[in-house]
């Protein structure tokens, strides 16, 4: 059957775009000095990986990425990487497996939402951009990955609030899949939720508990936070149009495994927001605190007429952050929920000390609340936002 094809665009967005605070120029010369070794080091390891994998046999592959968009629009993330011929994109793995994936760059991905094809002439290298090239008939029928290999667009198109299917396909191989969340029009709530130690216990406090469970623990034993899917499936049946927004300063290598988790622990299912772990396109690698501002700015930005409920915790910076967002976007916040680490997640070293490793309440002006576990947090967040339903 004929189908007009969907135009596309390559995204103009602040995901993980470098600010100015975080420009590497900007920074003291130590920290120049690290950062451009960690970036000739993902060059060395890309040049050194590439040449052994496809002697091996492997080819280009798609890892899709859940997107999400509005009803005019849709935000669309994929990822071009080496894999065994029969590799299946998306399968729950390990995070190391996951880490040391080889990005296969400047790969062509054809792309089509619920079998449309998307029509783009979108071509280059993150942040800068090759001329178009005339001589090829076929080059508005796929995008092309950057450095890295991933892809960033945005579809212009008319879709049903719901969710729909986006297929990819690289050349040589079969198409995969991903959903689309078309977040209706009329939804007025949104919730942003961060992922570590806020619905998944990984201890990120302490480095070294944080790197075991991120890369070497068995996925299918990761543990929930006690009470937060309960927490986050009441928050879904007081705002049935609601879309679940995860957010996350985890790479986008271990997608699978936080999306496995979402689903196996019944949370509501919802986009993704990780960040991209190679700093060589951007010559930068961002804070877990920038990439969550910039993700929610994102957000902001994408949804004008939203509000949002901020849920997060107190070991990292979540606090702070939030705190930050509500100054800048007043009126646009409903209210923040902030889960308690227990003194066995904190780090070792804080705790022997006698300091604590964790944040302090942010002071602003729409309510916190507090809470080791979901159901602390029910007692007195959910009673709030019934009486203060939008």
């Amino acid at each position: 059957m004929a189908t007009v094809p969907i135009p596309a665009r390559r995204v103009v967005t602040t995901f993980d775009a470098a600010s100015k605070h975080e420009r590497i120029e900007n920074k003291p010369i130590l920290v120049r000095m690290v950062r451009r070794t960690v970036t000739r080091a993902f060059g060395a390891w890309l040049r050194l990986s590439t040449p052994v994998v496809t002697g091996w046999g492997w080819y280009p592959n798609v890892e899709p990425y859940v997107g999400y968009g509005t009803e005019d629009y849709s935000r669309l993330i994929c990822r071009t990487v080496f894999a065994p011929r029969h590799a299946r994109s998306g399968e729950l793995t390990r995070g190391i497996r996951g880490m040391l994936a080889v990005p296969a760059p400047h790969r062509q991905v054809r792309i089509a939402i619920d079998g449309m094809p998307l029509e783009t002439v979108q071509v280059g290298k993150s942040e800068s951009y090759d001329r178009f090239d005339h001589r090829r008939d076929t080059a508005s029928e796929y995008a092309i990955s950057d450095t890295s290999g991933y892809l960033d667009l945005v579809a212009e198109h008319r879709l049903e609030p719901g969710i729909h299917r986006v297929t990819y396909q690289v050349h040589d191989r079969r198409p995969v899949s991903a959903n689309l969340f078309t977040i209706p029009a009329r939804a007025k709530v949104g919730i942003i939720s961060d992922v570590d130690d806020t619905i998944m216990i990984t201890q990120a406090p302490t480095l070294w508990k944080a790197a075991y469970n991120l890369l070497f623990l068995n996925p299918k034993k990761k543990a929930s936070v006690p009470g937060m899917s309960v927490l986050f499936t009441k928050l879904a049946d007081l705002y049935p149009d609601a879309p679940f927004f995860y957010l996350s300063t985890s790479p986008w290598n271990v997608e699978s495994s936080i999306r496995h988790f979402i689903i196996d622990h019944g949370f509501p299912e919802g986009p993704l927001l990780l960040r991209d772990l190679d700093p060589r396109p951007k010559t930068f690698v961002p804070t877990g605190p920038q990439h969550k501002l910039e993700f929610a700015e994102q957000l902001m930005a994408d949804f004008p007429d939203m509000k949002f409920i901020l849920i997060g915790d107190d070991g990292q910076k979540d606090p702070t952050t939030y705190a930050t967002i509500t100054r800048r976007y007043p009126g646009r916040i409903i209210a923040i929920g902030i889960r308690q680490l227990s003194p066995r997640e904190l780090s070792p070293l804080s705790v022997a000390s006698g300091t604590t490793a964790t944040q302090p309440m942010p002071v602003t002006d729409v309510p916190v609340f507090t809470g080791p576990t979901g159901a602390n947090l029910m007692k007195t967040m959910l009673p709030y936002l019934k009486q203060h339903t939008v």
